[in-house]
């Protein structure tokens, strides 16, 4: 009996070289999905891509600019032409850009973040809930952030972002559900990625210490929530936003 959770589905992880992104193109290759990863850095994908045919699985690598709309749509028109169709997708690319005073804060680097992490994620649903009417229903995970919900210092950019994402992952759901398309937004607290594991020592103790649990995430912890809310197991779960922050939200 098979028991995979995206048997004969395909999935599209963006972001998806490094990181959570990888860990959740990882756990859709486990679970039985074809995985299409889309990322900038193309030697970082193309080893996840290794990794998931060696392991038996079916994955391509694509490497585009999430900001760019046109590289977004040929990104999914690439997907489908791989597979067949699209199934699942989970907006994970982003940055975490300037940090700054927001009376201070760059015009550029506004733009920047705001295109990166904001305009982006609607590009991606746009043409991903195309391909997902046509294959008759289809669930998506945008990447938000704990951010998404509070605010903190210097990152006015970011979570400007991350709350927008929030709006317009509802919004998408609002209009979507009747047509068997789900959609909701995760919420990361501080995970241990490349990125934060370059912090010295000091920083990421100051860090692990916000969250309730003691000690800052794991990528896999996060792409276990996500393959869930991806899954016909969360078939009534849509427009919502699920933290996976070890408590950083309680307090």
């Amino acid at each position: 009996m098979n028991n995979k959770l995206f048997e004969d589905k395909v999935a599209l992880v963006t972001g998806g070289a490094s990181g959570i992104g990888e860990a959740c193109a990882l756990t859709f290759a486990r679970e039985g999905a074809k995985v299409a990863i889309s990322d900038l850095n193309t030697e970082l994908g193309e080893k996840v891509v290794a990794e998931i045919k060696q392991a038996g699985g079916d994955a391509i690598f694509l490497k585009v600019d999430v900001s760019d709309s046109q590289a977004v749509e040929k990104m999914v028109a690439d997907t489908v032409a791989a597979f067949g169709k699209l199934n699942v997708a989970v907006n994970n690319a982003g940055i975490g850009g300037e940090q700054n005073l927001t009376g201070s804060y760059s015009i550029e680097g506004w733009n920047k973040v705001i295109n990166v992490n904001l305009n982006s994620v609607f590009y991606c649903v746009r043409y991903e809930i195309q391909e997902m009417l046509k294959a008759g229903a289809g669930a998506i995970v945008n990447m938000a952030s704990i951010l998404g919900s509070v605010g903190f210092a210097n990152s006015p950019a970011y979570v400007a972002a991350k709350h927008g994402v929030l709006g317009l992952t509802k919004t998408a759901a609002l209009e979507y559900g009747k047509q068997g398309i789900r959609i909701n937004s995760v919420g990361p607290g501080f995970i241990k990625t490349p990125l934060l594991s370059i912090l010295d020592e000091p920083t990421q103790a100051y860090l692990s210490g916000l969250h309730a649990v003691g000690r800052m995430g794991t990528s896999q912890e996060v792409a276990d929530l996500v393959a869930f809310l991806c899954s016909d197991q969360a078939s009534f779960m849509t427009g919502g936003y699920y933290l996976v922050d070890g408590g950083y939200t309680a307090q």
